[in-house]
């Protein structure tokens, strides 16, 4: 069967467990040696063939064992209730990676342990220039991102990951997770304090 041709424009934030810029980002090992990452999307604009997805949130809680291109990660899928039956199965679809677009393809290799998706609400706010983001997942997890400060005068500081060839994104405000925690289920449990987090725009398409 052919792939349906897919789309999606939006934010993203993501807050993970390594120091601020994440060496995974310059295909160095993790920080810790192990990646646990939560992250929230927000498709401002985009279609799952003739489904329209603006306006759909959803996030993804996800962890491996070593670094993230020796696969064998766990990845939990949240999906915003708002969203419609026919959405909800479009960005299963897409989430897969069986209709191609490379971001999707990439974590589909990494990820074999993929959990039962959950609906649920979802609020997104993310603010790419003032470095600023807040995700919560009702009754599984939250973050709140801000902009990394300078230790000694507390003033902001800003820095950014430019990846021209990169598959997730080209440019991400790097920013600092205040906290970020994933309460459920079980096996996804994780809060960490003060480490990396970037907001980006996505242009994901197959």
């Amino acid at each position: 069967m052919s792939a349906t041709t897919w789309r999606i424009k939006g934010d993203n934030l993501s807050s993970c467990n390594c120091d601020w810029g994440c060496p995974c980002q310059f295909n160095a090992r993790p920080t810790h040696g192990n990646c646990e990452a939560f992250v929230g999307m927000r498709i401002n604009e985009g279609n799952f063939g003739g489904i329209n997805l603006s306006g759909v949130v959803f996030s993804a809680a996800a962890k491996w064992p070593g670094a993230i291109h020796e696969g064998n990660g766990t990845i939990q899928l949240f999906i915003d209730e708002k969203a419609s039956a026919e959405q909800r199965s479009a960005v299963l679809e897409m989430a897969s990676g069986k209709n191609g677009g490379a971001f999707f393809e990439i974590f589909a290799a990494i990820c074999p342990n993929v959990l039962d998706p959950i609906y649920t609400a979802i609020a997104f706010e993310a603010d790419r220039e003032k470095r600023t983001g807040r995700l919560r997942v009702d009754g599984a997890g939250q973050s709140r991102i801000e902009p990394i400060r300078n230790p000694v005068t507390g003033e902001e500081h800003r820095a950014r990951i430019n990846l021209p060839g990169g598959f997730e994104f080209k440019v991400a405000e790097v920013a600092n997770a205040v906290n970020f925690s994933v309460t459920a289920p079980e096996v996804m449990r994780m809060d960490h304090s003060n480490c990396h987090a970037h907001l980006a725009e996505i242009d994901w398409s197959n």
